[in-house]
């Protein structure tokens, strides 16, 4: 089996092919859009970075039939990568292919067509929550300047608060002010499309439907967790999922010192801040319910913010045990305690 590596390019890719015993078959720069026609070969093993392009390519290197592997950025400096401060294209796909041919190398999981589709609606639908939330504290900023007091409203309201205070007080918006509030109505509106958008997809996939029966758990929250795990066998265990989450706590341990920290807040930080928020929810809105009772009781012993997080982590299990079951909530069963084995 050949091993092809891949240095990946917005517009160009360095491509460095080794035989089995680590002789260099070939080598060639090729246009990134065309590496389709460079794969058309016999079976071999393709390995490349992370980067935006990888999970396309690595998409076209499987459909082809080859063995893919595709390399965390943070591991490739290990590897030789840029070692003795020279780094370029060509160097960086000969060390890829000559490891290769000595080490089978780690692959970080390539995800499914949805996965990627979900994880980019969601991002640019925070991408646009936050550039309004930074323009409407922008905006209150300015009339705290100005010792302006509006009404308390939403950010759909905020224009009108703010230009109905101005007209009693007989003075004109100014530009500056007006473009800032424009920006916010047109912002306003393309997030409350783009979390319809999250919605519609949330409400198309059978899993995100019956993980969304648990309380707190919503279209969003659903979403992104079944983007960010796209295949639930990845997973041997409850326990395995909530430390890639980083709900897991760490442990700072040496000769005989022991000792346990804070949550490890490795893995995707967009879905642990949603089943946190979804912790929240489900606290405030059930909390007659045995899973609430639970986070509770933490609460009155401990407090609550890591009653909080111990839900969020209870909550990333329930949700592997009902897409790993088939099943939906069952109230009696979350409020178990499930301790590792």
């Amino acid at each position: 089996m050949e091993h092809v590596a891949i240095d990946l390019g917005g517009r160009e890719s360095q491509i460095c092919i080794r035989a089995e015993d680590g002789a260099i078959v070939s080598e060639a720069r090729v246009a990134t859009a065309k590496l389709a026609q460079t794969l058309e070969r016999p079976r071999s093993r393709v390995v490349m970075e992370t980067c935006a392009e990888a999970f396309a390519i690595a998409d076209v290197a499987l459909e082809l039939g080859h063995e893919v592997r595709v390399v965390p950025a943070s591991l490739v400096r290990s590897l030789g990568v840029g070692a003795r401060r020279t780094k370029t294209d060509r160097r960086d796909a000969q060390v890829l292919s000559d490891v290769s041919c000595r080490v089978d190398l780690p692959s970080v999981h390539v995800p499914s067509q949805w996965s990627r589709e979900a994880k980019s609606l969601c991002g640019m639908r925070d991408v646009l929550v936050s550039s309004k939330t930074c323009l409407v504290n922008s905006v209150r900023g300015y009339l705290r300047q100005k010792l302006k007091r509006i009404p308390s409203g939403t950010a759909a309201t905020l224009g009108a608060r703010v230009r109905t205070r101005y007209a009693e007080l007989g003075e004109p918006v100014p530009p500056h002010l007006n473009r800032q509030l424009e920006t916010i109505a047109h912002l306003h509106s393309a997030a409350k499309a783009a979390t319809e958008d999250v919605g519609a997809w949330a409400e198309s996939n059978p899993v995100c439907v019956r993980l969304m029966t648990v309380p707190g758990v919503a279209k969003i929250t659903a979403t992104r967790f079944v983007a960010a795990i796209d295949r639930i066998d990845r997973f041997a265990s409850a326990h395995q999922l909530e430390s890639y989450l980083g709900l897991a706590p760490g442990e700072d341990s040496s000769s005989e010192r022991r000792r346990v920290t804070s949550i490890t807040k490795a893995g995707p930080a967009a879905v642990r801040w949603v089943l946190v928020q979804a912790a929240w929810t489900a606290m405030r809105t059930r909390p007659d319910d045995p899973m609430c009772q639970w986070a509770l009781g933490i609460a009155r012993r401990r407090g609550g913010l890591i009653a909080t997080v111990a839900l969020a982590r209870k909550l990333a299990g329930i949700l592997f045990a009902i897409w790993r079951d088939g099943t939906t909530y069952q109230p009696r069963r979350g409020a178990a305690v499930s301790r590792p084995q």
